[in-house]
């Protein structure tokens, strides 16, 4: 598919050819007025008015003209028959003159035709369907002049017609050639044979021209494969390649002519449809293209089975720009992947704000921990004598224009993002420098918790960051535990790992406890090969304790295996008196929730708990 620019390009020739045709047409005229020849030459020149304001039309109607791709290839076709017709009209004038051998207007006309020749050879030389039946037009007429003259040096210089035609022929082939060479590696993708990202910016904002021009409305979607880099990382990268190359031949065809298809890097590609279509047609192509794509690949004696995540967005008049559609329909196929991948999603501007503020919160939490803007909040936990034994370390953030934000808003920002490691750094530290400081103030907590991300806790220096902590802070006594909560997406990593870092924990002195329990991963394999203490009964469980037989039953089980498991019992959520009567009548170890006390900064704590 050509470009805007390629049309242009021969907009601009079209003025350059009047010019040639226009201007040394006078002297013809003129010659014609002198030799007695006026009213052939005089029906020539008009003949050539008539195409130059045919060429002025195509001009000027390349400026005006709503350009569609049907549009666009109606008017190419008008400046070839211009082309055709003005080069036409030079031999014409060429067979009207050359015969005027007493007034040596041959020559004139000799030289002219070589030069028109060689301008169309120059001028012309991007469109082959251009300039080969030109220069056969122009040189054939002069090679059989020659030839007609009947001598030695009239059959020689009808062989050198056919040599310049020859030439010119090869020159402007490969021309030719090196454009198309050059155009395919500046606007195709090399493995695939797709158009690039390149190509693909600069149709953008020709097609927003169009769309903006015409009021049509077309969809643009953004197909990124699902698990894509398991498939390259297992079977290596030539299987990736081969397979890359199978979905984009499946994809092209699958859109045939109605769609202009890019690849924009990596397994991401991109569709543009041509013609209008509604919103629901296009979520409807969308999702047969996502069956297309599912169906199984073979490549190299590999059955291969591949999905993607499509976000689809609406190309219409008001569209600002190709950037903002490629961000916007990037917004659209990120959110497929985080509703479970292998979908397709339409883009709104909900999805926007939300991806926006998203943005926000994340650049601010750079910000929050470089100036230590974030706080250390602590929660009390009590055994079954009411008595404080302990408390939870968790995180709290109030920015100055977002206001407060909830962790479970910033910690999966964190998590996507890598932050977490840094924010998980930031509260270790926070939290083992405030145990020193209590332990040296004589009020030493038997049993202190934190939640560690799974992500920090597989990062390479986690087990020397905490060893040079406990060191620092001097936090090694057997009379205080330290316990860091992990989820039960634990189960779910490479278990082998994750036994090799908890277990050098351990030897550190640090515990562990499986947070949330009952509402991921569970598997009891695990709670005997890890090295677990404690299980946390996750808060939905009390919550519905006091309606719900189920949720009592599940309690009741949870305590049982943790008892079986000779592992200690934490119940989070507690908020009634109802639920901590029931939880410890069967045998529940600690406890924390509002019931007890709220989430509150290290002052208030210190205040209600530690020094009254």
């Amino acid at each position: 598919m050509r470009q805007q620019k390629y049309y242009t390009f021969f907009q601009q020739q079209i003025l350059v050819m009047i010019a040639l045709s226009l201007i040394p047409g006078v002297v013809y005229l003129f010659a014609g007025w002198i030799f007695g020849i006026m009213m052939p030459a005089l029906i020539w020149y008009a003949l050539m008015l008539l195409v130059s304001l045919y060429g002025w039309k195509l001009y000027t109607q390349f400026q005006s003209l709503k350009m569609n791709e049907a549009t666009l290839k109606h008017w190419y076709d008008g400046v070839r028959v211009f082309m055709y017709s003005i080069f036409a009209l030079w031999t014409v004038v060429f067979l009207l003159y050359v015969g005027k051998s007493e007034y040596d207007l041959h020559y004139i006309a000799i030289f002219t035709q070589i030069g028109a020749s060689v301008v169309a050879s120059a001028l012309l030389v991007s469109d082959k369907k251009i300039f080969v039946p030109i220069l056969f037009t122009m040189i054939l007429p002069l090679a059989g002049y020659f030839f007609l003259i009947g001598t030695w040096y009239g059959y020689i210089l009808s062989s050198f017609s056919l040599v310049l035609l020859i030439v010119l022929l090869y020159a402007s082939n490969n021309t030719y050639t090196l454009l198309q060479k050059n155009y395919y590696q500046a606007n195709q993708d090399e493995l695939t044979g797709l158009y690039n990202r390149r190509y693909f910016l600069d149709y953008m904002d020709e097609l927003l021209k169009r769309v903006y021009e015409t009021g049509e409305t077309v969809h643009i979607y953004l197909i990124d494969l699902d698990y894509f880099k398991t498939i390259n990382d297992s079977l290596g990268h030539d299987i990736g390649d081969e397979l890359l190359i199978a979905v984009s031949k499946r994809i092209k065809l699958f859109s045939q002519d109605t769609h202009v298809l890019a690849r924009l890097g990596g397994d991401e590609f991109v569709l543009v449809s041509k013609e209008s279509c509604s919103e629901e047609d296009a979520y409807d192509f969308a999702l047969r293209l996502l069956d297309n794509i599912r169906e199984p690949y073979i490549v190299d004696q590999h059955h291969l089975y591949v999905s993607a995540s499509i976000g689809v967005h609406q190309i219409h008049p008001d569209s600002l720009d190709s950037m903002t559609l490629l961000k916007n329909v990037d917004i659209a196929m990120y959110d497929a992947k985080t509703k479970g991948r292998d979908t397709v999603m339409l883009f709104d501007e909900s999805l926007s704000y939300e991806i926006n503020e998203h943005l926000m919160i994340e650049q601010k939490l750079h910000s929050a921990l470089k100036h230590h803007q974030l706080d250390v909040y602590y929660q009390p936990q009590f055994d079954s004598t009411r008595q404080m034994i302990g408390c939870e370390v968790l995180i709290r953030w109030e920015d100055k224009s977002f206001g407060v934000i909830a962790p479970d808003v910033f910690i999966p920002i964190a998590e996507k993002t890598g932050l977490i490691i840094d924010l998980g750094s930031y509260v270790m530290n926070e939290m083992f420098q405030t145990l020193h400081d209590w332990n040296v103030r004589g009020v030493a907590l038997k049993h202190v918790s934190v939640n560690v991300s799974i992500k920090q806790l597989l990062h390479y220096s986690f087990v020397k960051e905490v060893e040079a902590l406990l060191q620092m802070y001097q936090l090694q006594s057997s009379d205080q535990k330290i316990v860091f909560e992990i989820t039960e997406s634990i189960f779910a990593r490479d278990v082998h790992n994750v036994l090799e870092i908890m277990h050098k924990l351990r030897k550190l002195g640090i515990f562990f406890s499986i947070d949330d329990f009952g509402t991921g991963y569970s598997s009891l394999s695990y709670l005997n090969t890890l090295p677990v203490t404690e299980l946390k009964i996750d808060r939905s469980f009390i919550e519905q304790s006091g309606k719900d037989e189920s949720n009592r039953n599940m309690i009741k089980t949870i305590i049982s295996i943790a008892k079986n498991f000779d592992l200690t019992i934490v119940a989070e959520g507690v908020e009634t008196e109802e639920q901590f009567d029931f939880l410890s009548a069967n045998g529940c170890d600690l406890y924390q929730g509002f019931y007890f006390g709220n989430v509150i900064p290290k002052g208030e704590f210190e205040e209600n708990y530690l020094l009254n």
